[in-house]
């Protein structure tokens, strides 16, 4: 990386640092005023939508949201809808706001690309230190694709056969075309590479790719595992690349 090519990192990483763009979107006016005050009074620039359509304007509009905080029950396109589109466009956080608490749930909002779930009621405490939580992941994961890691930059790519990670690029490539992944794909198969051979256990997993205060369970790990299969294995339905140990969790073999 050339002298250029560090400044720049630089200043995406300070960019990275300043005030984070939340998007809330909920139905509930007393709620979503509630909502916005509290994230105005931790210093955040938010953004408010009441309907689905509405919400998805916005997104395309902004396009540089750092974070969305997503209603399930919403007029003009539900959640579950604005978070299948908001997925086309853009790798933005989506934390759902759901008053049903039903696996169901959470295994459809998983499926359409959320990242996190809270279930109504909830208190203000607990959403403002949960995006906290995900604000601070989402920046240790742009500082990571920026310099590397550790602040060194260009760290090398990981390489199995013709599967590429590449953590500065923030890329994977399979048989030299880039793969599409979401944002907790993509940690996810970085972290099971760097542990090439180890035995981890879904909530090892969880821990540190979701963090120690996701709300979901080891089922979150499994969906996006078949993701990943369905990605990156040579048959999905006997994979030889992420191995599931079982009763435990799973092995990257690369």
């Amino acid at each position: 990386m050339n002298r250029d090519d560090r400044d720049r990192s630089k200043d995406e990483i300070s960019q990275a640092s300043q005030k984070a763009r939340i998007l809330v979107v909920e139905d509930e006016t007393a709620l979503l005023q509630t909502i916005a005050y509290n994230l105005e009074r931790q210093g955040y620039e938010v953004h408010t939508a009441t309907d689905g359509l509405a919400a998805l304007d916005i997104a395309r509009s902004q396009k540089k949201l750092d974070l969305i905080l997503l209603d399930v029950m919403l007029p003009r396109f539900d959640g579950f809808e604005v978070c299948r589109l908001v997925r086309q466009d853009m790798n933005v956080p989506i934390i759902m706001l759901t008053a049903r608490a039903d696996e169901v749930d959470r295994v459809v909002g998983l499926e359409v690309g959320a990242d996190d779930y809270i279930t109504k009621p909830f208190s203000m405490r607990e959403l403002m230190a949960r995006v906290k939580a995900m604000l601070r992941r989402v920046r240790l994961v742009r500082e990571e694709r920026l310099t590397g890691g550790d602040g060194a930059p260009g760290r090398a790519a990981l390489e199995f056969g013709d599967l590429v990670i590449d953590p500065v690029r923030w890329e994977v490539t399979l048989k030299r075309e880039v793969l599409s992944l979401k944002p907790k794909e993509y940690e996810l198969l970085l972290f099971l590479a760097r542990n090439r051979g180890a035995v981890l256990s879904r909530d090892l997993i969880l821990e540190r790719v979701w963090g120690w205060d996701y709300g979901g369970g080891s089922r979150t790990v499994d969906v996006h595992v078949r993701w990943l299969r369905e990605k990156i294995e040579r048959d999905p339905a006997q994979p030889d690349r992420i191995v599931t140990v079982r009763g435990v969790g799973y092995r990257f073999e690369g």
